[in-house]
């Protein structure tokens, strides 16, 4: 197999929580993902990003690891876990594990020992330190509260950037690394696909100089695991990085420096936030700023690192209703141009669970019904500080992560089909109007806009990957570029408004071919687009 088949790959995030349950308990399994694995394939993706099934006791909803080696028992056993290996391969599906390597569960055989004595040897496999007259080390924050946590029997605190029961990895101890490097080895000798590397860029921290993200011995960490582990296979590997930049995301994905394939960066998903604050301090999206920061990223990875390409995922809120149009009348007409925007751009595309058939965040009116650790951590934080809870709700509605995690919604039956039990999450009452049975009749839905889109970037995989440049369109609510490889040229403009607008472009379009196109006018030079229309198109020979 070609080495870099990531790069012409289309990725598929399952949330295995709410994906399918199989055996009636209300919880998403792995036996309910071989059981869908056919619509996976007819959509067209190359391999499944799997959110942990590793054992845990979920205070972080799987993303803290109890042990790498087990499966939890909520989705299946390790036999299960094998066969969907087995059958995903057979159509041709990878299977990329998301690993979790800054921080274990409190509950992991490690800190238990760690917690035990100074002198045992888990104890310095995670960050410890002491303080004098009873104040903490230093002022590191884990979002509101503290970042060390006290032991009394130790007289030491240990370091945990995310909650309590999720502390951090000493990735200065030899012997750690050792012990992750096997279990990484483990993983990969079953034949998975890849890694997705969950918070990355915080392993190579520096506590005591109040370093989390980028430290200096960074590189230099994920280098030796590189060559210590998946360096050796051929396999996909991608960092979850808030952090980078695009000259940091050369660090870790030019292929020279023997590192990670991609990175997650999240430039363009922090333009909905003030300035200076956090996720929860909402402001409206500038169409042009997005423009110029993916256009920023297209150009400035070429040739010296790759991109991955997304809108959604387990952590964000649904894309249609955050930066789209979430009623009855524009739904799928804003997502079928947030896909056109994307999917003509250079980089591995990612679609979360749902977004294929246009999924919607579920309002909520009172914080009972957030299952999100995050979004509760918030609401009481900002409740003793005086924000309103009307206010606080607000963003939650608009940014909580529970947004993502509502179980899939596959037919018209009792829990849009998820399962026959209570789900552990509410379904969402859309499930009648918005579900894989209802898009699969309709031949225009948003379903066989990403279905053709995942085609036509393999058919176009050396124009797509060429020359990027922006094209002036006249409105900032008109966004246009151009990919171009030799005489070959493929143009895409988009409407990112539910307004009607006008727009001038340099470029004759009536002998270009249409590739996709989410209204069914005809594509022409009347230099006017309807809500939401978007289009791309390809020119051959010299007639730009």
């Amino acid at each position: 197999m070609n080495k870099n088949w990531w790069k012409n790959a289309a990725i598929y995030q399952i949330y295995p929580r709410s994906f399918q349950d199989s055996n009636g308990d209300g919880i998403g399994d792995l036996n309910g993902i071989i059981q869908r694995l056919d619509h996976l394939k007819y959509l067209g993706v190359d391999a499944i990003w799997l959110s942990p099934v590793y054992e845990s006791p979920n205070i972080d909803n799987g993303y803290d690891i109890s042990d790498y080696q087990k499966i939890n028992p909520e989705y299946g056993t390790m036999e299960d876990m094998d066969r969907l290996i087995e059958e995903a391969d057979k159509r041709s599906i990878k299977i990329i594990m998301d690993l979790v390597i800054n921080h274990t569960s409190s509950q992991h055989f490690w800190f238990q020992e760690a917690l035990k004595s100074k002198d045992n040897p888990y104890h310095d496999y995670y960050i410890w330190r002491t303080s004098a007259d009873s104040n903490l080390p230093n002022s590191l924050m884990a979002d509101s509260a503290s970042a060390w946590e006290y032991v009394p029997s130790l007289d030491e605190y240990y370091l945990h950037l995310h909650s309590k029961e999720q502390p951090d990895l000493n990735w200065k101890n030899p012997e750690m690394k050792k012990a992750i490097w096997k279990m990484i080895i483990y993983w990969l000798e079953k034949g998975i696909g890849g890694f997705r590397l969950d918070v990355i860029d915080l392993i190579g921290k520096e506590p005591d100089k109040l370093i989390t993200k980028n430290g200096p011995e960074l590189h230099p960490l994920i280098h030796e695991l590189n060559q210590e582990t998946f360096g050796n296979y051929n396999v996909v590997t991608v960092g979850e990085t808030w952090g980078a930049t695009p000259e940091i995301a050369k660090l870790y994905s030019n292929p020279e420096r023997k590192e990670l394939s991609m990175v997650f960066q999240f430039e363009h998903i922090n333009l909905d936030k003030q300035a200076g604050k956090r996720k929860w301090d909402l402001k409206a999206l500038d169409p042009q700023k997005l423009h110029q920061v993916f256009s920023k990223w297209q150009r400035q990875l070429k040739n010296e690192g790759w991109n991955a390409l997304f809108w959604n995922n387990h952590d964000l809120p649904r894309i249609i209703s955050r930066w789209g149009d979430d009623s009855r009348q524009y739904r799928e007409l804003s997502g079928k141009m947030l896909a056109i925007y994307l999917y003509f751009m250079s980089g591995t595309p990612y679609i979360y669970q749902g977004e294929e058939i246009g999924m919607t965040n579920y309002e909520i009116s009172d914080i009972s019904e957030v299952n999100d650790i995050e979004s509760r951590q918030m609401y009481y934080d900002r409740l003793d500080k005086g924000y309103s809870k009307e206010e606080i709700l607000q963003s939650i509605n608009t940014k909580g992560r529970d947004n993502a995690r509502h179980p899939m919604q596959w037919d018209l039956s009792t829990n849009a089909g998820f399962t026959t039990a209570t789900p552990w999450l509410v379904v969402h009452p859309n499930y009648k109007d918005i579900n894989v049975e209802t898009a699969l009749a309709k031949q225009n839905s948003l379903f066989f806009t990403y279905k053709e889109l995942i085609e036509l970037r393999k058919n176009n995989y050396d124009i797509i990957n060429g020359e990027y440049e922006i094209l002036n369109t006249g409105n900032p609510d008109v966004l246009a570029y151009i990919r171009y490889k030799e005489n070959e040229k493929i143009i895409v403009v988009v409407n990112f408004s539910k307004q009607l607008q006008q727009y001038s472009l340099q470029i004759n379009l009536n002998h270009s071919k249409c590739l996709i196109h989410n209204y069914n006018t005809k594509i022409n030079n009347s230099n006017e687009l309807q809500a939401y229309e978007a289009f791309a198109v390809k020119v051959s020979g010299n007639n730009l």
